[in-house]
């Protein structure tokens, strides 16, 4: 500090004995200043304290040196391992990555997509509560660089990165049915999720080809994705009448499969003996649950690198085209679901 004050460019440059302008040849075009000269602002800059103001000059160059990425729900795993994704594609082309958590609330994601326009960020990355939004129609036609990410948009106004969730459910389904399950519970919502809807759509869709009847099929719907909600489908199906309870549950992301398990586990219910469990994304504790679970497993650091590819080639390129990248996913089975022989 100056008497108090912040250090300037102006300070620099008289501590230096040289210009205004080559003090930001140094910041800016280092290569243009010779060494000497360089090391005596470099010095002068440490000696003062001197600190860039990153902020005005992004402000003047009209755009910022950050990436921006809206989560869905700050609680859930999946999303941070996608943030990390997109943090590690950010960290290679030099910039920094800011998050948000929208918390499944689509007011509050209007909110910060607002701010972040304000902040002039290179690019936005979103998990919109609605993918059909009007708001990010408004973002495309204003031509900020946006990727929609883990959900599909109807049309080709932005880039998009998502799972196959559809096959997601088919998978899972018929793995159950493979391990000898012939009355199964599809756990998960609301439907408004696109990534609820379809993978009960692949469920009932590999239900339907291999000749099960469709009522022992059964779905239970939860208000959300957690592990709370797990934990009530799992007294839910317990109050089952035992001829039409099932043997074995898919739930529509691992946090409501953990809960469903912790539930069992204390209700004494033994898996997979009892009921048989198998989630969704694969998350880090998944596989460390006092019964590994088996999951169908997301590529979720894959999809944020991918995503914030997509969206830094929209800020750089002039030749950009829009892409909807569609991922495929893996059961990764564990003993949740294994056969006792």
């Amino acid at each position: 500090m100056l008497n108090g004050r912040t250090p300037s460019v102006k300070d620099v440059a008289a501590a230096a004995g040289v210009s205004l302008g080559t003090v930001s040849n140094v910041m800016n075009r280092p290569e243009v200043v010779s060494a000497r000269t360089r090391e005596r602002v470099e010095r002068a800059m440490s000696e003062l304290g001197f600190v860039r103001n990153e902020s005005a000059r992004q402000l003047r160059a009209g755009t910022s040196r950050t990436l921006a990425y809206v989560m869905l729900d700050g609680t859930n795993p999946f999303f941070h391992d996608v943030a990390q994704g997109i943090e590690m594609a950010a960290e290679d082309a030099d910039l920094s990555l800011f998050i948000c958590n929208s918390n499944s609330r689509a007011a509050r994601e209007a909110v910060h997509v607002d701010r972040l326009l304000q902040q002039r960020v290179q690019g936005i990355l979103i998990t919109p509560v609605d993918p059909s939004a009007s708001y990010l129609d408004e973002l495309a036609r204003r031509g900020v660089p946006m990727v929609i990410v883990d959900r599909v948009r109807d049309g080709e106004s932005c880039c998009s990165v998502a799972v196959d969730d559809v096959l997601g459910g088919r998978i899972a389904v018929e793995h159950l049915v493979e391990q000898g399950h012939t009355r199964v519970a599809v756990i998960g919502g609301p439907e408004s999720i696109g990534q609820v809807r379809e993978r009960l759509q692949g469920a009932r869709e590999i239900w339907a080809e291999l000749g099960l009847p469709p009522d022992d099929l059964v779905y239970l719907p939860t208000e959300n994705l957690t592990v709370a909600e797990g934990r009530s489908a799992g007294e839910r199906l317990a109050g089952l009448p035992a001829r039409r309870r099932p043997t074995a549950a898919f739930c529509a992301n691992d946090l409501l499969a953990l809960g469903l398990l912790q539930q069992g586990i204390g209700a004494g219910i033994r898996v997979p003996d009892d009921l048989a469990i198998v989630g969704f994304d694969d998350i880090d504790f998944a596989a460390a649950a006092a019964v590994p679970l088996t999951s169908v497993r997301q590529p979720r650091q894959e999809l944020g690198r991918a995503a914030a590819q997509l969206v830094l080639d929209e800020a750089t390129n002039p030749d950009h085209r829009h892409q909807q990248l569609s991922f495929t996913p893996e059961l990764v089975a564990r003993a949740s679901t294994a056969v006792r022989r």
